[in-house]
């Protein structure tokens, strides 16, 4: 599907954004997990999550209700039950990882897929450590590549020091020490995004953090306690630089999630000059929420985005490459080599189609360096494919020269199903 959007002056309103889709997907598996029944407010309704739900169900998970008051029957630790066909994770990387993670604890066989763009993304770092608590894992790429298929039980604690800054890797480690008896300790020197931490956490299990250690005891029992999502601060970052970038700018964005190994966004967009406040600071099941202001009109500069920045933004990288277009002088991101296994290589799509509308931007071997203020104009972009590359292209395309085609929006459909509808809502 194509979409037409054109320029525009202004950017006004008061709105919510869908809820946070990494909340989303651990709320549904550590649910099922807990002893008793468990109801989740405001959960993402979209492509990823349901991946991970459809997987779940597989798994002999009950669900009752809608996704805006889920009702979720836990089925314990040891009440899952072995599939009669392939798990399916569709695109959605965090699925098949994290379910990676607990199906090594599970005694029995089951088989993990996804897409066509799912099985070309490396699942290395995660089997190997898996391996390495006793879990037998094979398949494509010498157990490297979708699909796997999975034997577990009996594991042991494991010491493991993150390669990468993952979530992901970290939360599946998390969810295979569930079924360990001791103490497991990861060693996360990159502050990686931590709700997998803080849900353990509030769901009774016994977690903590010491710097870079987090030490995780097990055996547990996970508490049935009720679960309200924040919305999510990687969806929110859009309307965040459309508002900063329009002269006529003021938008407030309520109940997002501002945990602090995600807010690197508003780190940078106060860096680059952005007026931006914080409103409202509460908590949701140990979540910090807050609302956000945004007021447009103030000259941005551009600024300087390193490696150990990046775990606490790297999903925002796409629009804020799209607010350096829009900067005075240079912006230079390094560190970002990750971004080449997303559901696309984003460092060289983003440079191909911001290119197509004039913009001056070097693609490095792990980043970006792009020059501001050099004027963009509307042409015919494609998303690739890639919903954080249509959303990024749709705001750049707000400030062009001119009208802009983008190709294959649809995609918006795995984080932000309505981005478009909520886009010409606050821009109208």
């Amino acid at each position: 599907m194509d979409i037409t959007i054109e320029p525009c002056e202004k950017m006004l309103g008061q709105i919510r954004v869908p809820g946070d889709k990494s909340i989303s997907h651990r709320a549904l598996i550590f649910s099922s997990l807990v002893e008793g029944t468990v109801e989740i407010e405001g959960l993402l309704e979209a492509e990823d999550p349901l991946s991970t739900y459809k997987c779940l169900q597989g798994l002999g998970v009950e669900f009752n209700g809608d996704w805006n008051r889920l009702t979720v029957k836990g089925k314990g630790l040891r009440g899952l039950r072995e599939p009669d066909n392939f798990l399916d994770a569709g695109n959605s990387g965090t699925t098949a990882r994290l379910l990676l993670g607990l199906l090594a604890g599970q005694p029995f066989f089951s088989t993990l897929t996804g897409d066509n763009s799912l099985r070309k993304r490396p699942m290395g770092r995660v089997t190997e450590p898996l391996k390495e608590m006793g879990a037998f894992l094979d398949g494509r790429g010498g157990g490297t590549l979708l699909p796997l298929y999975v034997r577990g039980g009996n594991l042991a604690p494991l010491r493991y020091t993150l390669p990468v800054g993952s979530a992901q890797l970290k939360s599946a480690l998390l969810l295979a020490a569930l079924y360990t008896n001791g103490t497991t300790e990861i060693i996360d020197p990159f502050y990686s995004r931590d709700h997998t931490e803080r849900m353990i956490k509030y769901l009774g299990g016994r977690i903590k953090r010491d710097n870079e250690r987090i030490l995780f005891e097990t055996p547990l029992t996970l508490q049935a306690r009720e679960i309200q999502i924040p919305g999510d601060i990687s969806s929110a970052s859009f309307f965040l630089i459309a508002a900063a970038l329009a002269p006529r700018g003021e938008l407030l964005i309520e109940e997002v999630g501002i945990n602090p190994t995600r807010t690197g966004i508003l780190d940078v967009l106060k860096e680059m000059g952005a007026d931006v406040i914080i409103l409202n600071e509460r908590e949701y099941n140990y979540e910090p929420v807050a609302d956000l202001f945004i007021k447009g009109g103030a000259p941005l500069k551009g600024v300087e985005i390193n490696a150990a920045m990046i775990p606490r933004l790297v999903d925002e990288i796409p629009v804020l490459a799209v607010a350096a277009l829009f900067a005075e002088g240079e912006t230079v991101i390094k560190g970002a080599g990750e971004l080449r296994f997303k559901e696309t290589d984003r460092l060289n799509v983003l440079t191909l189609e911001l290119r197509k509308m004039g913009a001056f931007i070097e693609e490095l071997p792990d980043g970006l360096i792009i020059r501001g203020k050099s004027g963009i104009s509307g042409a015919c972009c494609s998303s690739q494919g890639d919903h954080r590359i249509a959303m990024s292209l749709a705001v750049a395309a707000l400030f062009a020269r001119g009208e802009t085609v983008i190709q294959g929006v649809e995609t918006v459909q795995i984080s932000f199903p309505g981005f478009f509808e909520l886009l010409k809502k606050t821009t109208s």
